[in-house]
């Protein structure tokens, strides 16, 4: 679990990265978070952007997309996703 420091923290520097993945209509599927896990154990934190197609709410796929990929969720804001997760062979980001 995530202090508010440590989301501030995470937020800061999500700020400067582009969407990897994006939800569309067909909304999310186990596809997309076997891709997830892959990629966000290779960078640790991740945007995810959620197309305007799509007829679910952002927040929940965040929610269950963290759960499913065992990720924490640090922002939704709009329709774009952060999620972090601490990599075991590539770490790159120390926490405060």
């Amino acid at each position: 679990m995530l202090t508010g420091k440590q989301k501030r923290y995470l937020r800061s520097l999500a700020h400067h990265l582009q969407p990897i993945f994006q939800v569309g209509k067909g909304g999310m599927n186990d596809q997309l978070v076997r891709h997830v896990e892959d990629a966000i154990e290779k960078r640790e934190l991740m945007k995810v952007s959620v197309l305007n197609n799509c007829l679910e709410d952002p927040r929940e796929i965040g929610e269950e997309l963290a759960s499913r990929s065992g990720s924490e969720l640090v922002q939704v804001i709009g329709k774009t996703i952060v999620l972090y997760k601490e990599s075991t062979d590539h770490k790159q980001i120390e926490l405060p």
